[in-house]
């Protein structure tokens, strides 16, 4: 099966991508259930797609076991509706066998994460993602951040690699993405996909979309899919107006409040699904709960949110 066939098999279509939390019960346990429940939530809201147990579903937290029952649960409740992406990391054997575990569980594609610890050169980063994508049949999107950063050469590479269909993009470097992007057209011309990875990344769509990336990752869609829904619209009719009063009154003031804490990114999205009716529990450690002050701004930026759309109506 061919790169193209495998992005045509996986069949993202346009629109906000849900990447649930993972929810945990009172003893800290995986609540399978309200992580169910939000799931369905989230696909009857509009999401395009799922991506379970990536960095917001918490994957450095859980057991091959209860990843392995998260995607078959997410699975089961998207029931063919929208593709299912599953994270899959570490070392390059647990990589490959987290993917087998997701193509397991009926999954359609995975998000291959950042190798684990080590700072790799681009001979060995290529190496990890090729026997990644060679272990298994799933469709494979690489997510650049952290210590997997690439080359725009390193990416043509892994774009003519079988079954390597993407990149998500969460460093941000846009003068390094508008290279990548030039090089895998020019010489690999055909289907690939690239996603904007970046938190919050709805407060820099417009950039990205300007240098041809068109599908970006939507936290917000967790605990406020009807904003997040409402910005997607906005961009793709080339509603400015909407789009900058999104990201004035709402997306800027989350972005701000989720800069002071570390894992905010994840946290803080938990409280605000937790402030809308659904008690998905706290974050396992190492990441901690934000404080009351900054729930109660979240609170009330929320409801900022919410009234702008109000407003437009």
């Amino acid at each position: 099966m061919t790169s193209a066939d495998l992005v045509q098999r996986l069949g993202i279509p346009s629109g906000p991508l849900f990447f649930p939390v993972t929810a945990y019960g009172a003893d800290g346990s995986v609540d399978l259930d309200t992580y169910r429940a939000h799931v369905r939530q989230g696909v009857a809201a509009g999401a395009a797609a799922v991506f379970a147990c990536c960095g917001t579903g918490e994957f450095h937290a859980l057991t091959p076991e209860e990843f392995e029952a998260c995607v078959r649960a997410a699975v089961e409740e998207t029931a063919g509706r929208v593709p299912v992406v599953a994270g899959a990391g570490y070392g390059t054997a647990l990589a490959v066998r987290y993917a087998g575990l997701a193509e397991a569980a009926g999954a359609d594609g995975l998000l291959a994460m950042p190798p684990y610890l080590v700072v790799a050169g681009q001979e060995g980063l290529l190496r990890h993602y090729r026997e990644m994508a060679a272990a298994t049949a799933l469709p494979v999107i690489v997510y650049q951040r952290d210590n997997a950063v690439f080359t725009p050469e390193t990416v043509v590479e892994l774009a003519r690699t079988e079954g390597i269909i993407g990149l998500k993009d969460g460093l941000g470097d846009l003068d390094l993405m508008q290279r990548i992007v030039s090089a895998v057209r020019t010489e690999v011309p055909g289907d690939f996909l690239y996603f904007n990875g970046l938190p919050t990344a709805e407060q820099t769509q417009l950039s990205y979309l300007a240098i041809g990336v068109n599908l970006y990752s939507s936290a917000v869609f967790c605990f406020a899919p009807e904003i997040a829904l409402a910005f997607h619209r906005a961009l793709i009719d080339g509603d400015r107006a909407t789009v900058d009063r999104l990201l004035d009154g709402f997306y800027r003031p989350f972005v701000e409040l989720r800069a002071r804490g570390r894992g905010y990114a994840v946290s803080l999205v938990k409280a605000g699904v937790r402030m809308r009716g659904l008690d998905v529990g706290e974050v396992r450690p190492p990441l901690h709960e934000p404080g009351e002050d900054h729930v109660k701004q979240l609170a009330e930026i929320i409801e900022r949110g919410y009234a702008l759309l109000e407003e437009a109506q």
